[in-house]
This record gives C-alpha cells, sequence and structure tokens, in this order.
C-alpha cells in the first residue's frame, strides 16, 4: 500500500499539521523552561542580567518555578493542555502586572514576550499536544497493565 503523497498545498499543509503542531509545542515548551532554568538557577544568563530570584518571593520566583515546570511539561507533552493553560494565565498576569502599567502596548512596554508566550501557550491548550507527546503514550497503555480487572458483577435469582 502507497502512502498518499499530497498533490496540492493545502494537502501538503495538512499532511504538516501533525508534525508543525508538535515542533511548536517542543519550542515554546523548551524557551518557557530556560526563562525558568535562568532565573532559578543562574543558568543562561540567569534573571534580568544574572543571579537567581530569591526562594519564594512574589511572584517572580513563583512565575519562575511554572516557566521550568510548565514549560518541560508542555515540551514533553505531558499534562499538556493544563500545563499550557497555566502558562498561559501566568503571563497573562506577567503582562498586565507588570508590563501593561508602563504603556498600552505591549511593543511600548516590553511585554512582546509576555504576550507572545500567553497566546502561544493558550494556543496548545486549545489545540493539544499533537500525535507525538507523552500524553498519547500514556493514553495507549493497556487497560489492565496498570490495576487488575475489575470483577464482574454477581447476579442473584
Amino acid at each position: 500500500m502507497s502512502a498518499h503523497v499530497p498533490t496540492t498545498p493545502r494537502q501538503a499543509a495538512e499532511a504538516a499539521r501533525p508534525l508543525v503542531l508538535t515542533a511548536f509545542r517542543i519550542v515554546v515548551g523548551l524557551l518557557f523552561a530556560c526563562h525558568g532554568l535562568a532565573s532559578l538557577f543562574g543558568v543562561l544568563g540567569g534573571a534580568k542580567g544574572g543571579g537567581t530570584l530569591p526562594i519564594g518571593q512574589w511572584p517572580g520566583w513563583w512565575a519562575a518555578l511554572i516557566q521550568l515546570v510548565g514549560g518541560i511539561l508542555v515540551l514533553l507533552g505531558a499534562g499538556t493542555r493544563p500545563a499550557a493553560l497555566l502558562c498561559s494565565g501566568s503571563m497573562a498576569y506577567a503582562y498586565f502586572t507588570v508590563h501593561q502599567e508602563h504603556a498600552l502596548l505591549p511593543l511600548q512596554n516590553g511585554g512582546e514576550a509576555s504576550v507572545m508566550f500567553c497566546w502561544s501557550f493558550l494556543t496548545i491548550a486549545v489545540l493539544g499536544a499533537g500525535p507525538y507527546a507523552l500524553d498519547r503514550l500514556i493514553a495507549r497503555r493497556p487497560v489492565g497493565a496498570a490495576a487488575e480487572p475489575a470483577a464482574a458483577p454477581s447476579s442473584t435469582g
């Protein structure tokens, strides 16, 4: 049996959709996790010009924790929709509490990254992880692999 070869641009785009969604999820998750790593551990340039955020500091340290954990979950495609929704919400919060007070537009207030991450994660939360994700592997696990099958109900006559 031969594979279907796309003959129109629309068919090619549809055929590429699963790979593009997966690549988008991985890149966005990786970039977000890098922000968390920088802020929590001082790597990759550190937090705002170097160093780390003090443990437990509100809201920066907690945002960095969401960035690291949420970014890794989205990157792997594990618990993707809830993780992406949390990441999206954290970036909306960051935009409106940190950036919006300086100017109306993201280009004027330095909030472009917050807006892009917010909408990117919202897109992932709505579209899902795509076919190449841990969520899919977990969903395909045989039902009896994790627990004993339930006993059949007995009938008494």
